[in-house]
């Protein structure tokens, strides 16, 4: 029973993170279940069932509070479904470490230049271009997910990454379709498990403890992205897409012990005061508009 409700706190506090910044469910949950020992097949399979439910409250949620941009989702979710279902049914036992490193070093340098995009607008307003077209969207939707059936997570590292790098979306809707696109992903490489595993090797006490915590943190998430400022929502997005993949580039490099801990941390540290610079200019930036909207109205 204490074991059920430490993975319902896990999926909890992985749906908080995923529902405000558009990624880390997965990964998240994933790393905890292998950590107790749970297979790398069954613990992606109670991964994706328990985010049947908790990407359609998320959906949902944000639908209701504005965060979703429909065109996107629509051309988004199907490959993601046909990617999910492949990687869960004919790609699991290929050996994704190795592909692993060079995807992180890929996000890596996306993430950075999500922070880079952000930090430098000084008191400016992002601006943000045409949506995205069916030519970005279809092979990031087929990338993303196998990498999420394959990893255990990675539909959010993809998208989120690729799409608030393009700048083709404010980021409260990147991670609100992000998220709502996720439920036909999560059914896609259900399905996939479900051929390749049967239900006899699906583990459903632990997919339903995470989907307990995840149904509950959904509409707070979603909450938090409808009242954040965009800039600030893209640095810490930026951040832990840094944060997520210097861990993993560090322990291909084979820095591991103290020194991957203190590297860890300084990219942490770096990480928090980038948000509080994000916080500070949108300050200057709302002050500035208030004076000039004052000086109008004398």
């Amino acid at each position: 029973m204490r074991k059920l409700l430490v993975l319902a706190a896990v999926g909890l506090l992985a749906q908080l993170v995923d529902g405000s910044l558009g990624m880390a469910y997965g990964v998240t949950s994933s790393t905890m279940l292998l950590a107790v020992g749970i297979a790398p097949a069954a613990a992606s399979a109670a991964v994706h069932f328990s985010e049947i439910g908790t990407s359609l409250v998320s959906g949902i949620s944000h639908h209701k509070l504005g965060n979703v941009d429909w065109r996107t989702v629509a051309i988004l979710a199907g490959p993601g479904f046909v990617g999910a279902f492949a990687g869960a049914t004919f790609l699991s036992s290929l050996d994704g470490a190795v592909a692993k490193p060079w995807v992180a070093g890929l996000l890596l340098l996306l993430g950075l230049y999500v922070l880079w995009r952000f930090l430098v607008l000084g008191g400016r307003r992002p601006v943000f271009k045409a949506r995205p077209g069916s030519g970005m969207l279809v092979p990031m939707g087929l990338v993303g997910g196998t990498l999420d059936a394959v990893g255990g997570g990675g539909w959010g590292p993809v998208g989120t990454t690729t799409l608030l790098s393009s700048g083709r979306l404010e980021p409260r809707k990147v991670i609100g379709s992000i998220d709502t696109s996720e439920f036909l992903v999560a059914v896609g490489g259900s399905l996939g498990f479900l051929i390749a595993l049967g239900s006899q090797g699906i583990e459903w006490a632990i997919a339903g403890a995470l989907l307990a915590g995840g149904v509950i943190a959904a509409p707070i998430a979603a909450w938090l992205v409808r009242i954040l400022p965009a800039r600030v929502i893209g640095v810490a997005a930026g951040g832990l897409i840094v944060l997520t993949n210097v861990r993993t580039i560090a322990g291909t490099l084979g820095i591991t012990g103290s020194a991957a801990t203190v590297l860890t941390v300084a990219v942490a540290a770096a990480w928090l005061l980038a948000i509080a610079w994000a916080v500070r200019q949108e300050r200057t930036a709302r002050a500035a508009e208030a004076a000039e909207a004052g000086l109008i109205a004398a």
